[in-house]
């Protein structure tokens, strides 16, 4: 069952978003060639707790970390480590969701570190554009197959791979609740979108085949082809003036 949020409730959740897309808007300072993993993460960790954020990752069936940073072929779920070092040409994808006031918000964001080619560059715009065009399909009447299908025509059509084993999914007291979001599907299918829906939407694409493996760590997803992997999310509300972007603080 979709839960539809009341005014009290979408306020929490648009606070939660806010500070942690200003937490991310410092990340490029850490986020850098000769950090860790475990550096970034622990610089998250800092920030959430100077801002009175708490972390819904730590402690989610035995999650020792407040985020998720996944480098070049990894597509979500990187546990930080202090033994992987960032090195010129990564590709790092960094993922955190928090709470405020028991409401959360939940976003990931790119980084180039040092110098990429144009390639990933145009591969990294094509997973931010993908996940827009899902975004503009979060308004009252439409079915939740019409975001599911915009993202995928958008990735499909750069000829990019779609992930199927893992997917975006709703959000509000709970890190993940109803429904289910995948990044493909059939257009005017699936629920009727309602006002007060919050959504946490995540296109996870790749440069080369859509199947993907789980690492020995148990948390870790790769691409199977060792192809590189984007991922890219924000927190949607669905409202009556259109879909509302809460953890970057614009109505998109």
């Amino acid at each position: 069952m979709i839960q539809i949020k009341n005014k009290a409730s979408i306020a929490k959740m648009e606070q939660a978003g806010a500070i942690l897309s200003s937490i991310f808007d410092d990340l490029a300072s850490v986020v850098v060639q000769g950090a860790t993993t475990a550096d970034v993460d622990a610089f998250i960790a800092d920030k959430l707790k100077k801002r009175d954020l708490v972390s819904r990752m730590k402690g989610y069936m035995g999650y020792k970390h407040v985020s998720c940073i996944s480098v070049n072929d990894e597509v979500v779920h990187g546990v930080p480590s202090a033994q992987k070092l960032l090195k010129d040409g990564d590709l790092v994808k960094v993922d955190v969701c928090a709470s405020f006031k028991g409401y959360c918000a939940d976003m990931a964001r790119s980084f180039y570190i040092g110098h990429v080619s144009d390639e990933v560059k145009q591969f990294t715009r094509i997973a931010e554009r993908s996940l827009q065009a899902g975004i503009q399909k979060a308004v009252p009447g439409n079915r939740l197959g019409d975001i599911s299908a915009a993202i995928q025509q958008v990735v499909e059509e750069a000829g990019y791979g779609v992930v199927r084993d893992f997917a975006g999914h709703g959000i509000g007291k709970q890190m993940h609740e109803d429904p289910e979001i995948v990044n493909y599907g059939t257009a005017g299918t699936g629920p009727v979108l309602r006002a007060g829906m919050a959504f946490a939407l995540e296109p996870m694409i790749t440069m080369g085949d859509y199947q993907v493996v789980v690492g020995k760590d148990g948390w870790t997803v790769h691409t199977k082809d060792n192809s590189l992997a984007m991922h890219v999310e924000d927190t949607v509300i669905v409202t009556d003036h259109g879909p509302k972007v809460i953890t970057r603080n614009v109505v998109g």
